[in-house]
């Protein structure tokens, strides 16, 4: 039985996005979608995390975080990264979060996530 509980940080992040929004995907597992496409999910194995980041921003994930990210290879042809859930710090799942997000999201969302950043930061 699947834990689901390991993924509710990731699901917290994640659905601070605009239009970030939860879904189930494969055998019901829970995930977070971005205009109908998947951005990450918990993984049957209940060990990982796959989190859309595309073909050219996953060697980076790997290359500087290898202690937090792996690649499985059924994952290879497709453009996502596996997040350990035992291993991975705040700052980095922001980061591959907003990646993945970035690559999914309408340009409507994008400003949206541009001016609600710069107003936190005018905040500060």
């Amino acid at each position: 039985m699947l834990d689901h509980a390991l993924f509710e940080p990731i699901r917290q992040a994640a659905l601070l996005f605009p239009g970030a929004e939860d879904s189930l995907s494969h055998n019901d597992t829970p995930s977070i979608k971005v205009r109908g496409k998947l951005l990450c999910r918990l993984h049957e194995s209940g060990e990982f995390i796959p989190i859309h980041v595309g073909f050219e921003h996953r060697d980076y994930f790997l290359e500087t975080y290898p202690e937090t990210f792996h690649l499985p290879e059924h994952f290879r042809k497709y453009p996502y990264v596996a997040l350990w859930l035992q291993h991975y710090s705040p700052h980095v799942l922001r980061e591959v979060l907003e990646r993945g997000w970035r690559g999914l999201a309408s340009q409507r969302q994008l400003r949206e996530w541009e001016q609600r950043k710069a107003a936190d930061e005018a905040r500060r």
